[in-house]
């Protein structure tokens, strides 16, 4: 009862705080016209965007905002990260199951975000692999050895789920160390 409780008020809370936004432009108070208003400017907005605004404008305002030394840094990173859940550079495509010390079996779930780091004067053999925190909106990056990973036969959406949660939400396609494979054979 008490997720249901939790989502009700947090739902409710978020449609009087977008609704309140036109109370002072609209003299009857109206409820979920503020929320329809909203919609429809931000469906305009993209619309006019990506219909007369051309890429070429984005694509200016991208390499000005790339030449501002501190900005370029927070720009740079968050577009990165963007494009790591969302388009078409996905980087948590890939969910492992990483062994961490050959003298024991303890495993950690991640992600496969490089699998060449040449360009780092690492040698071949290792991969770079993202695991992510539980309750947290952040994790760690270990190089490991290629041997130690094993690719999962899940979602990358299921195993995030499930890694964020700690562990405690249900996973659609489980995914066990027998059915995992080498990231050598692929």
């Amino acid at each position: 009862m008490v997720p249901v409780a939790v989502t009700i008020a947090v739902v409710y809370k978020i449609f009087v705080f977008f609704d309140s936004f036109f109370d002072d432009l609209i003299p009857m108070k109206i409820p979920g016209v503020g929320i329809l208003i909203l919609i429809v400017a931000l469906t305009l907005a993209g619309y006019i965007g990506s219909r007369f605004i051309s890429s070429t404008v984005f694509s200016f305002l991208d390499e000005q905002i790339e030449r501002v030394p501190l900005v370029k840094l927070v720009y740079g990173s968050v577009k990165d990260l963007i494009s790591a859940f969302v388009g078409n550079k996905q980087r948590f495509g890939k969910p492992v199951m990483v062994k961490m010390n050959e003298l024991s079996e303890v495993y950690k779930l991640g992600f496969i975000t490089q699998k060449d780091l040449t360009e780092l004067n690492i040698q071949s053999g290792f991969v770079a692999v993202y695991f992510p925190h539980s309750y947290a909106f952040s994790g760690n990056l270990f190089i490991v050895p290629e041997k130690n990973v094993h690719e999962l036969e899940a979602p990358s959406s299921e195993i995030m789920k499930f890694i964020v949660s700690g562990g405690v939400t249900e996973v659609d396609k489980p995914s066990s160390l027998d059915s995992s494979t080498p990231i050598e054979e692929n």
